[in-house]
């Protein structure tokens, strides 16, 4: 199947509207428990469940709209719908929150397998949708391997000593907007690696 063009706004609300729906769900009911097979689930328990089919739902839509999934989205489905079974199972929040310092750990552990070999697996990924240098490709995965290391690190350090309400925002909002200043900055810092298009000829 071939890539095909879609609405950006639609595409990026497929893309966050997961995350959103999940945190909305996670207002409404973290308050609350619920009963099922005379076991106690807390609301975050059951948000977390009913996240998975809106996620596989998503990515299903964007699936059928755009003809690709991209490897990180497969990968980072994959988890959620690992971790999130996980804590639905044992009936255990921990499962689910250790998901994103699992997430970034295995991102920055392949980046910096390429990175041992001298690749940039980072430039294979998106080397067509941002032209660069190799040295440029490689300054940056090095950087963001570091980032990973330290989202992962920051996870593993939030979810095991704050509250869940904190650790929910955090992950929705903050670790995101991190990510994306973090790779916005660096991009304008690499600016001069940038490889420009050039002209073809006049005849």
């Amino acid at each position: 199947m071939t890539d095909r063009p879609i609405n950006p706004i639609l595409k990026t609300s497929l893309e966050l509207g997961p995350t959103l729906v999940f945190f909305l769900l996670y207002l409404r009911l973290k308050e609350k428990t619920f009963t099922f097979g005379g076991a106690d689930y807390s609301g975050f328990i059951v948000a977390t469940i009913v996240f998975i089919p809106i996620l596989l739902a998503s990515m299903g839509a964007l699936w059928a709209l755009t003809g690709k999934l991209s490897r990180m989205q497969v990968f980072t489905a994959f988890m959620v719908i690992f971790f999130g079974g996980l804590t639905a199972w044992f009936n255990d929040e921990s499962f689910f929150k250790m998901k994103t310092t699992i997430v970034y750990g295995v991102f920055a552990l392949i980046l910096g397998a390429g990175l041992l070999q001298g690749r940039s697996y980072l430039e294979w990924i998106m080397g067509e949708l941002l032209p660069m240098q190799r040295e440029g490709w490689l300054i940056l995965t090095r950087r963001l391997t570091a980032m990973f290391a330290v989202l992962a690190i920051g996870n593993e350090v939030l979810w095991r000593t704050q509250s869940t309400d904190l650790w929910v925002k955090v992950e929705t909002f903050v670790f995101p907007a991190l990510l994306f200043v973090f790779l916005w900055s660096q991009i304008v810092m690499l600016q001069k690696f940038l490889v420009e298009e050039i002209d073809a000829p006049k005849t």
